[in-house]
């Protein structure tokens, strides 16, 4: 397994004991707060079949599906996929400042550009060794060059989202 993936016992409790850490971006930070927020006042919605996202592209909605499922892959529960936290994130960007929305977009745009200089694709169109390797390169805080910090600003930003949403689901 990948270092990034954590425990995901140990990933809910550095989450509620508020792990994010002082080093994170106003912008992460941010975020963070408002998904914790979405989350204390979602209470279990049935899934719409028909659900578009509000503020993702349909290509943006894909990159996060993906990146979601690494951060908690299914195992012999459902992992983020499953459990719809693509839709916890796009709802978290709608009730979200436009500052916050527009990094956390940067970010998302900064993945495929990465992954194209690295592989030649877009992250979705990578293969996971490939994915691993550059998640391994924005979550391994060193980073060589100021637009790695891009990427690992928003690797913090999905890594927690993803957890929050994640937790406060059906399935989590």
């Amino acid at each position: 397994s990948m270092s990034y993936v954590v425990n995901r016992r140990e990933m809910l409790r550095k989450t509620l004991t508020g792990g994010v850490g002082a080093a994170v971006a106003p912008w992460v930070a941010h975020l963070v707060e408002a998904a914790e927020a979405h989350a204390a006042h979602a209470h279990g919605t049935v899934p719409a079949a028909d659900w578009t996202p509000k503020i993702l592209s349909a290509h943006q909605d894909a990159t996060v599906i993906e990146l979601t499922e690494m951060i908690i892959p299914q195992t012999a529960t459902p992992g983020a996929k499953g459990a719809l936290v693509n839709r916890f994130v796009d709802e978290v960007l709608a009730d979200s400042g436009p500052a916050e929305r527009r990094e956390f977009l940067r970010g998302l745009t900064w993945i495929d550009q990465r992954s194209r200089e690295l592989f030649g694709v877009d992250f979705v169109g990578a293969t996971p060794d490939q994915q691993n390797a550059l998640l391994t390169i924005v979550s391994s805080g060193k980073n060589t060059s100021v637009a790695d910090q891009i990427g690992t600003e928003f690797f913090q930003a999905m890594k927690s989202m993803t957890i929050t949403g994640y937790y406060t689901s059906e399935v989590g």
